[in-house]
């Protein structure tokens, strides 16, 4: 592990009260936690109103163009990683296929239907609906900072791992 660049700020317990002046000292664990918990509850429960997970939006959005188009085997082994388990994003695809938004071609590449882009277009427009909440009060230029801070945290994470 790599010392210190600056003084080191003593860790604090997690205190969802805490002031602004207490923040540095809060644990990046909790508060990236309690955002991931929130913004997806927030996705989720708006996804669900239209009957809609978001491992579905998901599959939608990676069929949805490209020069060629993927095999079931490139969806399950990009999206994978994200999901719930091993199996998730097979059922998703299955879902899907069931519901008449995708089918597979005589290669076995998978294709929206006509049903299946207007479902992906509708979950974009509502993602962005979702998002304006989430991001209301801030700008681009903090959502930015803050994805970069975030980006490092994990970079930095990865390089204590390599030592």
């Amino acid at each position: 592990m790599k010392p210190p660049t600056d003084t080191a700020t003593d860790q604090a317990p997690a205190d969802p009260a805490a002031t602004d002046d207490m923040l540095a000292t809060q644990p990046i664990g909790y508060w990236s936690g309690l955002a991931h918990e929130a913004v997806t509850r927030q996705l989720r429960d708006a996804m669900a109103r239209i009957d809609v997970t978001q491992p579905q939006y998901w599959v939608l959005n990676r069929l949805n163009g490209g020069p060629l188009a993927p095999s079931r085997e490139e969806v399950v082994s990009q999206l994978t990683p994200l999901a719930d388990g091993p199996h998730e994003i097979g059922r998703v695809v299955d879902q899907l296929t069931h519901r008449g938004w995708l089918h597979p071609d005589t290669d076995h590449r998978l294709h929206l239907t006509e049903a299946g882009e207007a479902a992906r277009v509708r979950l974009r427009e509502l993602v962005t609906e979702v998002r304006t909440v989430v991001h209301e009060g801030i700008s681009d230029e903090e959502y930015v900072a803050a994805l970069k801070v975030l980006r490092r945290m994990v970079s930095n994470v990865a390089d204590a791992g390599d030592s």
